[in-house]
């Protein structure tokens, strides 16, 4: 089937060879419960990650970088993905949890024909969506967790190989903050929108541009400013990338997050800049 899921449009044969996102087929790095997800999703018993290989943004300094880039993982049929949503689930996952799913999004509306777990779904994404790809999505979607990388296209085009993100991005999340934030008593997310941004250095500006235009959606959306920005990838390439965020520049972010008045925002610990965070890709 010609591939045209992502906005790179590619219209490649992904049954016969990779295409913009560099891989074909389906291909999967690691399935697991995750404990590091924001609260309400990776709740009590973690959240059951499912990491797909490749990538179409090539972020310089994609944190997943051996599976964006390098594409490390295994192939999979539909029905073994299916099969995997329900092991996840029979061992306790709190959801199922899609991690960089756009370019399998026909593969995995078929796994979930085959097989529709009884747990929310979440769509962990990038941001770099075309609309009518979310509006199929949405049919099995319970939580989105998009990324909002950059408004800046200038960021885009230097950090990126989609200068054009924002043009993308921003209607995508337009349309995913829309879904209606439904929460457990006890506080388990069970649908809604869930925004994160992860600053870098010496884009602070950025970052303000960001929470300004968070600041103009559903008041149900929540917010994940995350200050973990370590250098992974290329980001050696580029000198403003070889430090983590000073104190200063999460400081002002925090403080636009106060005066802008968002009201469901998740702050990290300024320390939580490690490789702690990171799945180790033994699968």
């Amino acid at each position: 089937m010609v591939c045209n899921q992502c906005p790179a449009s590619c219209g490649a044969d992904r049954e016969k060879h990779s295409g913009a996102c560099g891989v074909k087929g389906v291909r999967i790095a690691k399935y697991y419960l995750h404990p590091f997800e924001e609260p309400p999703v990776s709740f009590k018993n973690g959240s059951g990650c499912i990491f797909f290989c490749g990538c179409t943004l090539k972020c310089v300094f994609c944190q997943n970088y051996s599976l964006s880039r390098n594409t490390r993982g295994k192939d999979m049929t539909v029905k073994e993905l299916a099969d995997i949503f329900k092991r996840l689930e029979d061992t306790g996952a709190e959801n199922i949890n899609l991690v960089n799913p756009t370019h399998y999004l026909h593969a995995i509306a078929e796994a979930v024909s085959l097989y529709r777990p009884n747990i929310p779904v979440v769509y962990n994404t990038h941001g770099y969506e075309k609309l009518e790809s979310l509006r199929i999505a949405d049919g099995f979607v319970d939580i989105y967790l998009p990324d909002l990388k950059f408004i800046d296209p200038l960021l885009a085009k230097r950090y990126t190989a989609r200068g054009d993100y924002a043009d993308y991005a921003l209607p995508a999340l337009r349309f995913m903050a829309e879904k209606k934030c439904e929460v457990s008593a006890d506080g388990k997310m069970l649908s809604g929108c869930i925004i994160r941004h992860l600053m870098l250095p010496q884009a602070v500006y950025d970052t303000l541009n960001v929470i300004k235009f968070v600041s103009g959606l559903p008041e149900s959306v929540y917010f994940s400013l995350m200050s973990q920005y370590t250098p992974f990838g290329d980001a050696e390439k580029f000198k403003e990338l070889r430090r983590g965020i000073t104190k200063r520049e999460y400081s002002a972010a925090v403080s636009a997050v106060r005066a802008y008045g968002l009201k469901n925002v998740f702050l990290q610990d300024f320390e939580s800049a490690q490789s702690a965070y990171i799945p180790d890709w033994d699968f």
